[in-house]
This record gives C-alpha cells, structure tokens and sequence, in this order.
C-alpha cells in the first residue's frame, strides 16, 4: 500500500465505486449591527435637545436587545431611529450651542455700550 493510499484509508474515504455522499454546513456570519450606543449616551449627556439624545438612548439599547436576541431585521430598524435621533440631536445641539456663543458675542458688546451711556447720562458728565 502506498502512503496516499493509506491516507486515503484513513480518511475514510469510500473504498467501492458507491455514490459519494457529500455534506455542505453553511455557516452564517454573525452580521455587525452598530447600535450607536455611546453615540446616544454621548448626546443624552451634552446635547439633549427636546429630549432627543435620551429618545436616541433608548433605542440604541433596544437594538443593542435585539442583537442579542439575534433578531437582525429589527436590530438594524432600531438603529437606524437611534441613528436618525442622534444626528438631529447633534445638529440642534451644535446649531443652540453657536447660537448661544454668537448672541453673547454680538449682543454683550451693545448692552454694556448701553448701560454706559446710561449711567454716563445720569452723572451729568
């Protein structure tokens, strides 16, 4: 007996000229669902705007739920809300904060010019 031959009989490879019975195991990759969860915490934290932030928080823990349950489908619809919830608390969060920042760096200026000329007047100077 050759060594190939050998090999093949340990194998287990069919000695006879029988049909040769193959099995095919599929497996499935496990799908990487972001649940943007710190994204959510992050925005909760810092930018709750009409309590957008806490909204996108807690649909990140029901897709992060989901996930574990191996529900892909509805992993991914949670997600995509929580996803949708952060970037509109982000982009209000941003929009109030520069706003806030600009008003005071317009708007400081006039009342101090103000309230000068007003005790100025009132000395008699």
């Amino acid at each position: 007996m050759t060594k190939e031959e050998h090999e093949v009989a340990v194998l287990g490879a069919p000695q006879g000229p029988g049909p040769v019975v193959s099995t095919v195991v599929n497996i499935q990759t496990e799908t990487a669902v972001p649940d943007h969860i710190v994204w959510s915490l992050f925005n909760t934290l810092f930018f709750n705007v009409c309590c957008l932030g806490f909204m996108a928080f807690a649909y990140s823990v029901k897709s992060r739920d989901r996930k574990l349950v191996k529900d892909v489908i509805g992993a991914r619809s949670y997600a995509s809300t929580a996803k949708c919830l952060n970037i509109a608390a982000l982009v209000l969060g941003l929009l109030g904060t520069i706003g806030c920042i600009v008003l005071l760096v317009f708007l400081l200026p006039a009342v101090y010019y103000s309230v000068g000329q007003s005790m100025w007047g009132r000395r008699g100077y």
